[in-house]
Order: structure tokens, then sequence, then C-alpha cells
């Protein structure tokens, strides 16, 4: 092949790759090859920076039904019932084609959960956006972002019929250059009904299902494998377009099959397409393949056997099925006016065949490119920003009045109410809905066949990741699960999405090192462990990177779906207590960013067993039917979390809390609640049994807000609150 070099540098291979590949296949490779091993081998698909800072999640629990691994997790909600769930990232394809970056980054994370075996029953998104509020080009930009990335997911999950019912937004200027866009799927199946992404049993027919294959989306993998710089703008024909209403059909299809018994195993075409997920299914069971690349639905002319193989066309399946079932599946798929057709068959050879016209044109062992990628093992420093920014405190500026800077955090964008947002979804759809975007907190669903409620919320803190990976990697597992329990739920287990800059700069490795161990402690200190999950690197622009961005999202059952508490408040005249020690904790606080554009200090101390004990303490007051709300206390303290509940529920509220210092009523200190009591003797009686420290602070009611020196009309805090985000990122239009 001539001008290898150049060849291998288009497909972010080295020299050192190319002799690997030659030594697998005992002979030099032809283009095809190189590009599938191009793809197999890249960031996205072989989480070679990664790898070896994933292992030893854990992954085992009782209720455990399938971890990492699979398409998607899956865990035992009782009653012969699962949920399967997973978070994926579709960021770079975001950045650079927001409206179908988006919506293929939802169509994806449904197929990974409806290939399982499970209908779709509620998304939820992670985003991450830039400076919206300036009027410079950067803010600009922003906006347009934002407007085009919540189009994007609202249109593809309403055509789907899919609730989008939570997430969180996020903004800040470390995202100006890379915007993150994180999706999140959950389904419900019968625990014995799962179906799993292989291929076995040789001669058994591997057929293809879906949409025709295109142009587009070639080089995707290869393409969210490495950094941003100005020529990325060119990148676009490696994003792809998404159809909603034929994964609609596929999705309906598909769950037709699933009745019958007719497949061995099934598998979406996510990145790098058909490569990976035949490469996959047939590494799974240690099987070989052969498939007929010019049967293959081709959406347009002249398409090569590499085309083939690397695109991402969307909305497309690949079936291992069982030997003399084939007519009968594409009877079903025909019926549903989708593409179906035998591509190919089960071998022993462990090889992956490709036939063009009959022509042997690729040849590659199937276990060494998934066993024998690269597992890098890449320098790693602890950055030396840590140490500048350990010791600062509040204390290092000038007092801020607590009015004012009320005032400033109440009406930040990352604060104020995103209606403008959630009501581009529709949350309602399939009417299982309980708590929807905009309740704060975790949101919820009811699962129809038993009686109980599943609970599940999306949540990380970058600055807190930024000033200490681990301890803020290890707070966002504490945040999702907190924000569950509130709810009533008792949290079960995670996905994640781990979203750092470049590997292959030896501070952003230690971040991703650290970060990981956080997970670790957290999931292993509060029994919720990891079942699926994602990594996304190279979040960089022109060598400015994003802030360490370890999402996660916590999953939890509710033994009674009539019991899902509500985050704010409900009743004239109950009391409020405040749950929990508030110290003097200001590092990484929006206090701190908001009011002198710092983001520094030393993060809140973490206790696992005090968390845990909130969880579990608010968990049986429900059960006991003693609350009637609550919320945890986290970004912007009491006084903003007070606040939001006020705004959010339409009830003024008096309180008076004290304080070593008046700020902190923004304090950020970890393992805190706010609730409203129902039955205030039975409340404390259970607090005390339970160690628990509790403070009563004040009560509902009234039209106005007033929280220690803090007062405003309640009207005018609505305003805000609801306003304010609307006007901010509508400026342009």
């Amino acid at each position: 092949m001539q001008n290898i070099e150049e060849v291998l540098n288009s497909h972010k291979l080295t020299l050192e790759d190319y002799e690997h590949i030659k030594k697998i296949l005992k002979r030099e490779p032809n283009l095809l090859e190189i590009g599938i091993f191009s793809a197999m081998w890249s960031e996205h698909c072989s989480y070679k920076s990664s790898k070896k800072y994933l292992n030893g999640f854990p992954t085992k629990a009782p209720w455990v039904i399938q971890g990492p691994g699979e398409n998607a997790g899956v865990i035992d909600i009782g009653d012969g019932m699962a949920a399967v769930f997973k978070m994926e990232s579709h960021n770079h394809p975001s950045f650079i084609e927001p409206y179908q970056g988006a919506a293929t980054g939802v169509g994806g994370i449904l197929r990974d959960v409806f290939t399982m075996g499970a209908r779709p029953v509620a998304n939820m998104n992670a985003l991450r956006f830039g400076n919206v509020t300036n009027d410079d080009d950067i803010s600009r930009h922003q906006r347009y972002l934002v407007r085009g990335v919540v189009e994007g997911i609202g249109d593809y999950g309403n055509c789907m019929g899919v609730p989008t019912i939570g997430g969180e937004t996020f903004f800040d200027e470390a995202y100006n250059g890379n915007i993150l866009v994180n999706a999140f799927t959950l389904g419900t199946c019968k625990s014995d009904e799962i179906f799993y992404g292989r291929a076995e049993g040789i001669g058994n027919p591997v057929i293809y299902v879906g949409s025709k294959t295109g142009r587009d989306g070639l080089g995707g993998a290869v393409m969210s494998s490495d950094s941003f710089t100005e020529e990325s703008k060119s990148l676009r024909p490696t994003v792809q377009v998404g159809d909603p209403f034929t994964e609609k059909l596929l999705l309906e299809a598909c769950l037709e099959l699933f009745k019958h018994d007719y497949i061995v195993g099934i598998q979406d075409m996510g990145a790098a397409g058909l490569t990976s997920s035949s490469f996959e299914m047939a590494g799974r069971s240690g099987s070989g393949m052969k498939m007929d690349l010019d049967k293959v639905p081709a959406r347009e002319e002249n398409m090569t056997p590499y085309e083939f193989m690397l695109s991402e066309s969307q909305e497309r399946m690949l079936i291992c099925a069982k030997k003399g079932c084939e007519d009968k599946i594409i009877e079903i798929f025909e019926k549903w006016d989708l593409d179906v057709a035998v591509v190919g068959e089960v071998s022993d050879t462990g090889n992956m065949e490709l036939y063009w016209h009959g022509e042997l044109v690729a040849d590659i062992p199937i276990d060494p490119i998934t066993e024998e990628a690269p597992i890098l093992d890449r320098p790693i420093k602890r950055p030396e920003y840590l140490d500048k920014i350990a010791n600062t405190t509040i204390d290092n500026f000038e007092k801020v009045d607590n009015d004012e800077a009320f005032d400033r955090l109440f009406s930040c964008v990352e604060v104020v109410n995103k209606a403008w947002v959630y009501e581009q979804y529709d949350s309602m759809v399939q009417t299982n809905t309980v708590k929807a975007p905009g309740s704060m907190d975790a949101s919820v669903i009811r699962v129809k066949d038993n009686g109980k409620a599943i609970a599940m919320s999306s949540d990380c803190n970058p600055r807190y990741c930024y000033i200490d990976p681990e301890g803020g990697a290890a707070a966002a597992v504490m945040e999702s699960g907190r924000n569950v329990a509130m709810s009533g739920a008792v949290p079960l287990a995670i996905t994640d999405c781990l979203n750092f800059g470049n590997p292959e700069k030896p501070e952003i490795m230690w971040q991703f090192a650290k970060g990981c161990e956080g997970i670790k402690k957290a999931c292993k200190e509060l029994n919720t462990p990891v079942v699926s999950g994602n990594v996304s690197l190279y979040n960089e622009t022109n060598g400015t990177g994003v802030l360490p961005t370890p999402t996660i999202a916590m999953v939890g059952v509710n033994e009674d779906q009539n019991r899902v508490l509500p985050s704010s408040f409900v009743k004239e005249e109950n009391a409020i207590y405040l749950i929990g020690e508030t110290k003097h904790d200001f590092g990484g606080s929006l206090y701190m960013k908001i009011l002198f554009d710092k983001v520094e200090g030393k993060l809140a101390d973490i206790d696992f067993d005090v968390e845990r004990a909130l969880w579990d303490f608010i968990i049986e007051a429900n059960k006991e039917d003693i609350l009637a709300c609550a919320k945890d206390v986290s970004v912007g303290g009491i006084a903003i979390t007070l606040a939001k509940m006020a705004a959010t529920s339409g009830k003024g509220v008096v309180c008076g809390i004290r304080l070593d210092d008046e700020r902190e009523l923004f304090s950020e200190t970890f393992s805190r609640a706010i609730v409203e009591v129902k039955d205030i003797q039975a409340f404390e009686k259970l607090a005390q049994s339970k160690g628990m420290k509790i403070d009563r602070i004040g009560k509902v009611g009234g039209d106005t807000f007033v929280c220690n020196t803090i007062k405003r009309d309640l009207s005018t805090l609505k305003t805000m609150f609801y306003k304010t985000f609307e006007e901010v990122i509508q400026k342009d239009l």
C-alpha cells in the first residue's frame, strides 16, 4: 500500500499499531481492514486510555442482573420485572451539528435499551454549555447550540413516544469550546425476557434490519476520539442524520420479534456501525462470522465495502437468528415497512470473513481485534494548579451582603428554572410520569405492572471535580443517590458518562484516574454498583479542555408508587426542618464562582456513613408517612434550596437558621436535606432513634420568602426563577 503513513494518520493509527495489525493478520492489511482496525481500536470503541482505570468498579449486587459489557445494564425491580438503562455521550457530533448530534445521541441510547428487550419508558439528559449570558460571538454561538441541542433531543424523543422526564443543564465558560450532551434511557421488561448481543451457533443466519446504509457518519468513532481544532468545522459529514419515525417502527418491530423464539442475539449499530456490531456479537461468544456486504441494503449508489462497514447510518440493528426462522423474521420487519436482509451466517473459524460479490475482501481474526486492542498506560501527573487554589476561602475576599449575594446566585442561569428547555420535551407521554421536569431532585415514573415507582437522577458538579477530581466524582454519586432517596426510593445502581479532556495530557489522565477512584469508593460504600456507562475523552478544542465531568445517573425503586415524595412545599403551616450539619464549606461553590469568579478551595468533607444514613432516614420517614416533601441541600446552600422550593410550590416560607457565619446560608456542606413535616412528634422520635441531627427552622405559608435577613415577595421570586432563562436564551431571536 502506497503512502502508508498518510493512510495510518488519516485513520488515527500509529506505525506501532500497523506492525501489531500485520502480526495479527500474518500479512499486510488492505484499506478495508485498516479501516476496521481503526474503528475498533479507536478511543471511542476500545477504551484504550481508560480501561485500566475502569477495572475494579463495583458491578455486582443481588439485584444486578447484567453489569457492564452489554448494550445496557439491568437490575431487578421485583415481581419478575427488570429496569434496563444506560447513559451515552454524543459530545463531538453535537458541537459540530447540534440538532442532529443531539437527536442521534437520543436515538442511539434508545436502541441500546430496546435491543435488550425492554420498552423505553423514560429519557433524561445531562447538558453542559459555555457562557450564554454575554452579547459576544461566543455567547451567541452557545445560545445557538443550546437551541439546536434541545430541539434535537425534543424532536427525537417526542416522535418516539418516550417521555423526557428530567436531567440537568450546566453553564460554564470551560465548555465554550466543547459542549457535553449525555443522553440516558431507561426501559422495563420481564426479568426472564432479556436479550443479549451475541452471535453463536454455527450456520445460524445473520440478518440486517432497519434503515438502508448510506455514507453518513463515516469515521464518526474515529472523529470522536480526537480533539477539535479550527479545521474541525469540516467534520460535519461525520455526523449522522437521524429519523425517529423509522426508529419508532424499528422499536415496535423488535418488541414484536421478542415475543417469539426466533433469535439468538441482537445488537444495535452504533459507533462504527456494522463493524462494531458484527465483531462484538461474534466476539462475545467466540464465534466466527461470514458476511456478504453486497447484500446489505444501500441508500446510495456505488458504495464500497469500506463504506458499508464504517458507515454510522442510524436506525439499524444486526440479528443472529435461529436457523429456519429467517422467513418469519423477514415477515415481521417487512410488515413494519423496514429493510431486512440475510447478510451472512455464524461460522466456526473465529474470523470475520467479508465478501463482496463472492470475493473475499477482508479476513480478520475476531478475538485479537478486541482482546489485543491497545491498552495504554498513559503518563499521569497531579496538576500544579491544585496547589495554587487549595487554600482559597471566601475569607480571602471582601464580605458581600447576604441580600446582594442571594439575588446574584438565585438569578444565575445555573439556578433558575429551565422551563424553556423541558417544555419542549413531552414528559407525560405513556402516562406514567409521577415527577416530571421542573419538580427538582429525582424524576419518577410508575411501573404499571407492579405498583412500584422508579426514580432516577443525573448529577455532576464539575467545579467540585476541578478542585478535587476524586472527591468531586464521589460527590456526584452521593448527589444522584441523595436525589433519588429524597423521592422516597432506595438507590440501587448507577450508569455513568465520564467526560474528560485530552488523555494525552498527563494532568487530564490524572483527573480521570482520580475520578474513577472516587466513583469506586462511593459506589462500594453506598452499595450502588455500576451497571453500564460510557467514556468520552478528547473534549478539547485548540488545547483547552472541559472541566472534568463524570456524570452519574442513579436509579432507585420505591415500593409504593403512591408514596413518591415531592421536592417542594405542600401545605401551609407545616413545619420545616433542616437535617444535617452546616459547616464553612465554599470550595468549588456557586457562591465563590458567581461572586468572585473563582473555582478554588477545598472540597467539603465526605462521610459515606452520614450520607447513607440520611438516605435511609428519609426513605423510612416517607414509608411512615410523616413527611410532606424533601429536598436535598446542594448548589447555593440552604438559602437557594429554600428559595427554589418556595418558587416551585408557590408557597411562602419563614425560616431562621442558626449559623456561625451568616454567609453559611450559601455553604455547600454535603449530606443535608430540608424536609416539610406532617407529624412533628413522629419525625423527631424517628430522628432521635436514628441519631440524626435535625433543626426546626421555620414553617410553610404566606406570600413572602424569608430566610434569616433575606426577604423577598413571593411573586418577585417566582418571576426571577421562571422568566430569567427564557430571556437569556432567546436574546438573538
